[in-house]
């Protein structure tokens, strides 16, 4: 996996654009069960391949998907153009199962791919390497594996087939920005794919899913991750606004914004990316609630981006709670926790700010260096006080601070800078 991407590497995009949106849609969208529904309830392969017949998505709009993803702070689409059903959302030439014979007929991955384009805005496509669908494909009842006749099953035809799709998606929709594997559960190794994929679209980026160690690592629906030190490699997390599956559900729990802020802030204020995911029904339209959680979060993010993707500050604030992040005079508290009480005391760090706000609301934090009455003994630290810590509970907040140097130094040298000084509002 790659530590960074040189500047000049078209492949650079992905260090800068840092909050992507994920998109599960396909013909399982007509029972709105989950996106792996032959899998997990045992669908027999007649009933669930005529969804393809009832797959008409009338209300589909491109622009108005790129609409809310922008007003949304997402900077990068990922989306869905074969799932492990085999079923291809695009316009194929190596097999019938696609999108261009439904009632749709319409090739989808085109359209995004041709909106993305007018607005310079990253598209990468997401392939399953297990397909239930091609008779080639030794699907042997492993994980996220159906079973089908062994006596077709060919490892290197299937290899042909899924290379020349490879080469059909990044020869015939412009520049696109990524090739998203999911699912090589036999553990196939084949450079030449990822090869092909190179010398096709040079400013792809390829995880680590697919047949080759790929450019980054992608943790799923993992909360917790590398004991809060940044991440060594490149690595792009993922998570869904359903709690039950990728794709459109009837009848779906959602998880709380909450809960996916925590997990954005926790990734991306470590150094990595992170794709949040919804599903579109079969007409094209986002649920109201994936909406409204969409929504919230974008509002959000756009508030403490500035936070999120600076550099990582591993080791300057001693607090499990928060982390650290910031460039030269610049320092943000990335609260993953509400505070317990009305002040924040910054164990090791005694460097008095100029200025301090919650970027969330753009409220003034009071500062001091003095110690609190019940610990005049201990050493001097940068207390933040009068926190508005009853209203710091439905969102993760952040606390920016402004120094009149650069304060990202080692421990030793920022002690040497501690100034004492009174208290005062900034």
């Amino acid at each position: 996996m790659k530590k960074s991407f040189p500047a000049e590497d078209p492949r650079n995009w992905f260090t800068l654009k840092r909050f992507g949106m994920f998109i599960h849609w396909g013909i399982y969208a007509v029972n709105g069960v989950h996106e792996q529904e032959r899998w997990r309830y045992g669908t027999p392969e007649k009933i669930y391949e005529a969804y393809k017949d009832r797959f008409d998505p009338v209300k589909f709009d491109p622009v108005q998907w790129l609409d809310m993803i922008q007003e949304n702070g997402m900077e990068y689409l990922v989306f869905t153009v074969k799932h492990h059903d085999g079923f291809c959302m695009w316009d194929t030439k190596e097999t019938s199962f696609n999108v261009m014979n439904t009632p749709c007929g319409r090739d989808i991955a085109g359209m995004l791919a041709e909106e993305c384009h007018k607005r310079d805005f990253p598209l990468e496509f997401y392939y399953s390497c297990v397909d239930w669908h091609h008779k080639a494909y030794p699907n042997l009842g492993r994980h996220h594996e159906i079973i089908t006749d062994p006596e077709y099953h060919n490892m290197d035809e299937y290899m042909d087939f899924l290379k020349r799709q490879i080469r059909e998606l990044c020869s015939n929709y412009g520049t696109i920005h990524g090739i998203w594997w999911d699912m090589n559960v036999p553990e196939y190794m084949d450079e030449s794919v990822h090869d092909l994929i190179r010398s096709l679209q040079p400013a792809a980026v390829i995880n680590n899913r697919g047949y080759g160690e790929g450019d980054y690592s992608t943790p799923e629906r993992n909360y917790f991750s590398n004991g809060f030190l940044p991440f060594a490699n490149l690595t792009e997390a993922c998570d869904s606004v359903g709690m039950n599956s990728w794709a459109y559900r009837k009848d779906e729990d959602y998880f709380s914004v909450r809960k996916l802020e925590k997990q954005i802030a926790l990734y991306t204020a470590l150094g990595g990316n992170f794709l949040l995911n919804a599903g579109p029904d079969a007409e094209g339209l986002f649920p109201v609630q994936s909406k409204e959680i969409l929504h919230k979060i974008g509002v959000w993010y756009k508030k403490v981006r500035s936070a999120l993707t600076a550099p990582p500050c591993p080791g300057l604030v001693k607090n499990a709670n928060y982390l650290c992040t910031g460039n030269g005079d610049r320092l943000y508290l990335v609260l993953l926790e509400p505070p317990a009480g009305e002040t924040l005391n910054l164990e090791g760090f005694a460097v008095m700010p100029e200025e301090a706000h919650i970027l969330n609301t753009g409220e003034k934090v009071t500062a001091t260096l003095e110690p609190m009455s019940y610990t005049l003994a201990a050493e001097r630290r940068l207390r933040l006080r009068h926190l508005p810590a009853d209203r710091m509970n439905d969102e993760i907040f952040v606390i920016e601070l402004c120094f009149a140097g650069n304060v990202i130094r080692p421990q030793k040298s920022i002690a040497a800078e501690i100034r004492c000084g009174s208290e005062k509002e900034l």
